[in-house]
């Protein structure tokens, strides 16, 4: 879980893009670009790599203060006490079940459209090949294949947009037209989006494991080139297949994407799409898999019923965590199949219920004043929502931006009303370590981290998308190549850095040797065990 805690930039950044590419965000930020315009793939992007460079700055200050931990839920013990522990244990478990049900919903209605497949069973059989690759193993960051599905050229795909009718196309952009960034839907929808993330990260035990993993000098780079480079997923995704047209069944459903592969690139298209869906259930369900048997294990049978778990222990109760986990989704996801709920609706209320935990969260690990009433108090206060149109835009960006800011000034008012004055290390009591790091070299990375966040918003939501935004015109051919040409382009850059960058930090030289001792051994099987023992150990050391 916390992989000794060395690993480099690369596999972080890698590990970063694998677990953020949720198969929500392969098929909704097409089918929300079917709906609104390429304007809205802006807001799909940002409102998840600026989440990730910002949780870059609370990563270092939660490495630097607790070096031996291993979950954010153990820190909240440790500051606030066991009532506050199980609040957030009930609020990460909600984070992470929604997570991975929306994730299943999107894939299982996808797969079924592929293949033919009962919606239901897919619900059961994505999440078992999951489990048994989860509990034996398996590779953390996975590998994914990325097609984007071709119409003939750029200028063909441009054409092809403009020959619809502009006025009236699409409710609320600029001239009705699919490449204006002038679009209310997107807007609203990228507040709802920027909010909801926010709550998604900052809950979500599986990256507060990667910063915990990370060396202290990786954790801030990895997660700022994992962000950024993961960007272009969403946009291009979006921008290539969005554009078909298909009926409003099966936009609804998020089939977007299996249904414009299917006839551009025939057979070949749709096993390639089903090897993306797979791949991303695997890489993310892996992730949440993990992040809760933590929680089991760590933080539920470590904190309550065993105080002090042998490793064996642990481990089993992190297997039963894994097991059962992708049961109860996968019955929470045909309830909802059932239901009539699909991929638009999670999309659009998940924030509601994560939200109310960002600002206490934060405050947990940067401002010593945050009292445990006040933690405790927020938290609650901002998850009393009540609205009765879930699943629309407007209703549900009230919404979360009400359950992400009301916690705000009611931590900050019953803080300065009774402070608290935490000493930060208390957290060194988590199995203490010694901190080599000066003062120096921690503010030094504090500071980078929060510039780039500050950087990373700015350019990504201010200086971008709101501008052209206010600029009420419909793109030029130029603009419209340039756009796809660059997200291309990018497209590459994320590649590298989730495929080969890791092997590149990871020192290829080092693994050859690992490679060479390892192969020396099977070739000295006549030598003494202890022997061979000994010098494939020094060598590995070396």
């Amino acid at each position: 879980m916390v992989a000794n805690r060395k690993v480099g930039t690369g596999l972080t950044a890698s590990a970063v893009i694998s677990s953020w590419t949720f198969t929500s965000a392969l098929l909704g930020a097409p089918y929300l670009t079917y709906w609104h315009g390429v304007a809205l793939l802006i807001w799909w992007a940002n409102g998840q790599s600026v989440m990730i460079c910002c949780f870059a700055s609370l990563a270092i200050q939660a490495k630097l203060k607790a070096p031996n931990a291993h979950t954010l839920l153990e820190l909240i013990r440790v500051r606030y006490g066991p009532s506050a522990h199980i609040l957030w244990i009930v609020m990460a478990l909600i984070n992470n079940i929604f997570n991975f049900t929306s994730m299943l919903v999107g894939a299982s209605t996808a797969v079924s459209a592929l293949t033919g497949i009962n919606v239901y069973a897919c619900t059961y059989l994505l999440p078992l090949g999951i489990v048994v690759y989860t509990y034996w193993g398996g590779l953390r960051a996975t590998l994914k294949v990325l097609v984007a599905a071709e119409i003939g050229s750029i200028t063909a795909l441009d054409d092809m947009v403009r020959s619809l009718p502009q006025e009236g196309t699409v409710d609320g952009n600029h001239a009705g037209s699919y490449l204006s960034m002038t679009s209310n839907e997107s807007l609203f929808f990228g507040i709802i989006h920027i909010v909801a993330n926010f709550g998604i990260i900052f809950m979500d035990t599986g990256f507060w494991q990667k910063g915990f993993s990370a060396d202290v000098a990786a954790a801030v780079p990895g997660y700022i080139i994992g962000g950024n480079a993961y960007f272009v997923i969403p946009f291009i995704f979006g921008t290539i297949v969005g554009l078909g047209k298909w009926s409003s069944a099966e936009v609804s459903g998020g089939l977007v994407l299996p249904y414009t592969a299917s006839p551009v690139a025939g057979k070949g298209g749709a096993a390639a799409i089903l090897l993306i869906l797979f791949m991303a259930c695997t890489s993310v369900a892996s992730a949440q898999l993990i992040a809760v048997s933590s929680i089991i294990s760590f933080d539920a049978y470590g904190g309550y019923f065993n105080k002090k778990p042998t490793d064996r222990e642990l481990i089993r109760w992190s297997h039963l965590g894994v097991g059962g986990c992708a049961l109860f989704v996968s019955t929470f996801a045909t309830v909802l199949h059932k239901g009539g709920v699909d991929l638009n609706w999670l999309l659009y209320m998940i924030g509601i219920v994560i939200c109310p935990g960002t600002f206490p969260t934060c405050f947990a690990m940067l401002w010593k004043k945050q009292s445990r009433v006040a933690a405790i108090v927020s938290h609650v206060v901002g998850m009393a929502v009540s609205i009765t149109t879930t699943g629309k835009t407007l209703p549900c960006m009230y919404a979360c931006l009400t359950s992400m800011f009301v916690p705000l000034p009611v931590a900050v008012a019953l803080s300065y009303l009774k402070p608290s004055n935490f000493d930060w290390n208390e957290f060194l009591k988590i199995e203490r370590v010694s901190d080599k790091e000066d003062g120096a070299t921690r503010f030094d990375r504090g500071a980078i981290a929060a510039i780039w966040a500050v950087a990373t918003f700015f350019g990504q939501i201010v200086l971008w998308p709101l501008p052209m935004y206010g600029t009420k015109t419909v793109m030029s051919r130029g603009l419209f190549v340039a756009w796809v040409v660059v997200g291309l382009i990018w497209l590459f850059i994320t590649l590298f850095v989730a495929k080969f960058y890791p092997l590149v930090d990871g020192r290829l030289q080092q693994i050859w040797q690992v490679f060479t001792a390892i192969r020396r051994s099977s070739k000295d099987d006549s030598e003494v065990d202890g022997v061979v023992e000994v010098e494939v150990k020094a060598e590995v050391k070396r």
